[in-house]
């Protein structure tokens, strides 16, 4: 792994978080601040008295939105906290022994008994603990948050605003248009901001025990109330480990779960990654047919545009306690400090604060149902390995034997006609812009996993191989077949193209002919006119999850460059990885200062040896129409240059363990 020495921002906790805030807010707090510090390529360190307070779970919610707030990695020193969960998990006391130690001896091990050193850090971030309020982000990204005070105004405000990312121009006169519909002979409303999804789902918050058990004492509480979840909001439990499905029924808060409809789905990725399934048929026609700006809440670390469900438009992301609170409640749009979520079975009003649990009360049941053999026995399970699994037939045969006829995995083109020598810099003369995007493109933008809408080029060629449409599953699940994955690439229902004048859905226009086309459609037309493409873009290239598919499918599109005002560090590297020329404007200019509509033909004069090219060098590029510019070439390392010299880093490994060029 290659890469820039990294600056290092030092992130000081002090203090206690209140009574009733979880990690969760903390979390989201904390990528709104890193985000807006801006950490893309940076380590993030976690130091301070305050991190003393924050049980490992809590530090490690933190440290995975790394990719949310763009650095390269958050992370906390050693101390006896981590000392703890290693006993806790089932590690020997020899063994925790050792490893501090080791830690110790190398200088490692924090120990918050002794007078700390004040390090050198490249900036600087504090926090006080006890200023952290209760909160959700969305409705569209990660670091949009919002404190639950402010979410009812915040909400009007996004029915609003233009259409963007806190914007969905609902005009004044339909914000409080009721749809009544019949739900399976009971009635039943939407209306905007309605809740159809309310998903706890597999990120690093459900493998926290105190925000899980919290999540199950609000059901537990609610119940007693004689609150209930309504029946259309589709409900789910999908724990990160297995662990906690044993600590909720240690301590009998599982029913009070499943009385809610947060019954037990399984253990992986579910809604927050698009696998949530369809909504009941009467709830999507609701939806659909009254243009209503449904909401999803769901625990999870992502909620981009068409990410979580199709009909979703509203998605926020909470805690798994709060995501219970705002199912009851049927709605995000509500001031949970004034108005009661629902009427109890005596008659009165049930408000936020009735359901609520203390810290005390959370702390209580994890110290009585959060047990070390808990974990033993659940690694073991997993150690010894599924006997379904294990007793699959295994080819003798050295490479692997490709189905003609799997939809799910198919033999990919990356080494077709690939030589033995580097084919060395390509050269990007007069290629036309496949796409011309603002800022914060996401993966989930390049390359949704979600479901594979009907009308969509992957959608063809499925049914063109007699897959019913019951059966198309998801991008996320076909990633072994690009066929299926180059068709899905720029697929997101969500995507705005600036070629298409407001009009939102992953189409472009061919430039030369003016049609308007799918984007695959388009990409297929210019490669075989023989003609190289390249994007146009924005601010936070590449945000979100680190998916390899979100370069391998442009690639695959012919697409050559992308110059953009700046990338995500991992998408950018992941580009390069592809043999993908990432450009930056100079700062102050994009697209729009410089004149550029998308409808110019992009030479990049490159030069042509590989020995000539420079990490970082400035790059002319010149347009068809007489315009010149400079940009940045984000080729950051020699080693990154070495895998565009071959196209990429998959024939680069193959040349290199094969005995050919470096």
């Amino acid at each position: 792994m290659s890469m820039v020495l990294p600056g290092v921002v030092g992130f000081k906790l002090t203090g206690k978080l209140r009574s009733g805030v979880t990690a969760t807010d903390l979390v989201l707090t904390v990528t709104q601040m890193l985000r807006k510090h801006g950490v893309v390529g940076k380590f993030v360190e976690f130091h301070g008295e305050g991190m003393g307070k924050l049980s490992l779970a809590d530090r490690a919610t933190i440290a995975n939105m790394s990719p949310e707030y763009g650095a390269t990695m958050g992370f906390f020193p050693v101390d006896h906290v981590t000392l703890d969960y290693l006993k806790l998990t089932g590690r020997s006391d020899e063994t925790v022994s050792m490893i501090e130690a080791y830690l110790r001896a190398n200088n490692m091990f924090v120990d918050y008994n002794e007078p700390q050193i004040d390090r050198v850090y490249s900036s600087y971030l504090e926090l006080d603990l006890n200023d952290v309020e209760p909160c959700i982000s969305g409705p569209k990204r990660p670091h949009d948050r919002v404190t639950l005070k402010e979410m009812k105004s915040d909400w009007h405000a996004c029915l609003d605003n233009k259409v963007g990312f806190k914007g969905f121009a609902v005009p004044k006169e339909q914000q409080e248009k009721v749809v009544k519909f019949d739900f399976h002979g009971q009635p039943a409303e939407l209306k905007h901001g309605s809740v159809v999804i309310a998903a706890i789902t597999s990120c690093t918050n459900t493998s926290n025990p105190s925000v899980m058990l919290g999540a199950a004492l609000v059901a537990k509480k609610a119940c007693e109330l004689g609150l209930e979840v309504k029946p259309w909001v589709k409900t789910s439990l999908a724990p990160g480990s297995g662990v906690v499905t044993k600590y909720l029924l240690k301590s009998g808060l599982q029913e009070y779960f499943n009385k809610q409809g947060f019954h037990l789905v399984g253990y992986g990725c579910t809604t927050c990654i698009g696998n949530s399934g369809d909504l009941d048929e009467s709830v999507s026609a609701a939806i659909t047919e009254n243009d209503v700006v449904a909401a999803a809440v769901l625990s999870g670390n992502r909620n981009f545009e068409g990410r979580v469900h199709p009909l979703t438009r509203a998605n926020y992301l909470a805690s798994p306690p709060l995501v219970v609170a705002y199912a009851l409640a049927g709605t995000v749009d509500i001031d949970f400090e004034k108005e009661p979520i629902g009427i109890g079975k005596d008659g009165k009003e049930v408000y936020f604060r009735d359901i609520w649990p203390t810290t005390e009360e959370i702390a209580e049941v994890v110290q009585s149902s959060v047990l070390p053999d808990m974990f033993k026995s659940t690694y073991n399970a997993i150690t010894k390995g599924n006997p379904m699994w294990n007793e699959l037939p295994v080819p003798e045969a050295s490479l692997y034997s490709w189905d003609s006829n799997s939809t799910y995995i198919h033999e990919p083109p990356y080494f077709k006609d690939m030589t033995m020598s580097p084919p060395g810099p390509h050269a990007v003369k007069d290629a036309y812009c496949l796409l011309n995007f603002g800022d914060s493109i996401t993966t989930d933008h390049i390359s949704p996993a979600g479901s594979i809408h009907k009308d969509s080029p992957a959608a063809k060629y499925l049914l063109e191989r007699g897959v019913d449409r019951k059966d198309f599953n998801s991008y996320g699940s076909r990633r072994g077949n690009d066929e299926v994955m180059a068709r899905g690439t720029f697929a997101n229902i969500r995507i705005v193209n600036k070629f298409l004048n407001g009009e939102v859905g992953p189409k472009t226009i061919h430039v030369p002919t003016g049609e308007k086309l799918s984007v695959f459609d388009a990409a297929t037309k210019y490669k075989s006119e023989g003609h190289d493409t390249i994007i146009l873009a924005g601010a936070e290239y590449g945000s979100g999850s680190s998916r390899d598919w979100a370069a391998k499918g442009p690639m695959l599109l012919g697409v050559k460059a992308v110059i953009s005002k700046s990338f995500e560090r991992i998408h950018r590297s992941n580009l390069v990885g592809m043999g993908i020329i990432p450009l930056c404007f100079k700062a102050g200019e994009d697209a729009d200062s410089l004149g550029l509509t998308g409808h110019e033909r992009f030479t990049i004069n490159l030069p042509t040896e590989v020995s000539e090219i420079r990490p970082g060098q400035d790059v002319t590029i010149t347009t068809d129409n007489g315009k010149s510019f400079s940009c940045t070439l984000r080729f950051d390392t020699e080693v990154e240059l070495a895998y565009y010299n071959h196209g990429g880093i998959l024939p680069y490994v193959i040349r290199n363990m094969a005995g050919g060029q470096n």
